[in-house]
């Protein structure tokens, strides 16, 4: 069974079945356990000196690691290989999270605000309606790049063991990428790496995105996308924003104090509400199947030839 079928394959699994809540209450999911070895290699290697250096031997140590177990269950077979990168790509789990802010906030906003936080880290305690709209739709489509667009793309490359690699890095990025006293040297080389490894996949997601809602400029989007702290995150939210015709971004708060960010998009709408993130859910299952289409056609021509 070729690659292209098996992604396919995958991605169809991971859209009907999602993260079946019996099976992840009773075993770790392999999210969680790659986060536990994260959290073990940042206990026993970040030191007090030389802690770039440990970063990078961290990095090291969970790309070969991530890379072995990888061609390792994917000696199992094509059926065990499809089950594990079904599970390893979040279209389903993303799309239940975010569809969860906008009925929350149709019922209250405290009851919108408790369904974003789930997915966002920015302080949402005292955020108005649009605000926590605006915040679940930059997280889907920023986690539609690097929970779906990213992991497919590098098992098309590498196959399981290239998923396994970019879903360790991608969440050794999410635990110590971050420019705090204690990870902004050990975590460098993560963050890097994370950068290196999602910047095809960034712009071939703003691609999908675009291609489904209307083809915005392409000029615009790119121009939206450098205002973004992220080299990558900003290219998904730059094309739902222009697709969608939404001002996304924007000043946040983070521990209390507000950041003044860029807004993408800035002559879009801002009044977001519950019907909206409605749109960008559906804006993101039409981009899923235009990946999916796009798969077939590989597929075909590989065939053919």
């Amino acid at each position: 069974m070729s690659i292209v079928v098996q992604l396919l394959l995958a991605m169809c699994l991971d859209a009907v079945a999602g993260e079946p809540k019996w099976i992840w209450q009773r075993v770790p999911h392999p999210a969680v356990l790659m986060g536990r070895i994260v959290g073990h290699l940042d206990a026993a290697l970040n030191r007090t000196i030389a802690r770039r250096a440990a970063g990078v031997l961290a990095l090291i140590m969970m790309v070969y690691g991530a890379a072995a177990i990888g061609w390792l269950v994917s000696q199992f077979g094509a059926v065990v290989t499809i089950l594990v990168a079904a599970i390893l790509l979040a279209q389903r789990s993303l799309v239940e999270h975010v569809q969860a802010v906008a009925d929350g906030l149709r019922l209250s906003d405290d009851a919108g605000r408790e369904a974003v936080r789930m997915i966002v880290s920015r302080d949402v305690s005292d955020a108005p309606p649009d605000a926590i709209a605006r915040a679940g739709l930059e997280s889907l489509a920023e986690n539609f790049g690097d929970g779906v667009i990213a992991p497919a793309f590098w098992f098309l490359i590498g196959g399981l063991p290239g998923l396994m690699v970019y879903k360790m890095v991608n969440t050794a990025d999410s635990m110590i990428g971050y420019r705090t006293p204690r990870h902004e040297a050990f975590g460098w080389a993560a963050a890097r790496f994370d950068d290196l490894l999602n910047w095809i996949p960034a712009r071939l997601t703003a691609l999908l995105l675009a291609s489904v809602g209307g083809w915005p400029s392409w000029r615009r989007i790119k121009a939206d996308a450098a205002l973004h702290r992220s080299p990558n995150a900003g290219w998904p939210e730059a094309a739902m924003a222009h697709a969608l015709n939404f001002a996304l971004a924007g000043p946040r708060s983070y521990h209390g104090t507000v950041t003044p960010f860029a807004w993408v998009n800035a002559d879009g709408k801002h009044d977001l509400g519950p019907a909206d993130i409605d749109a960008g859910i559906r804006l993101v299952w039409k981009a899923w199947g235009a990946a999916a289409a796009l798969l077939i056609m590989i597929g075909g021509l590989i065939w053919l030839t």
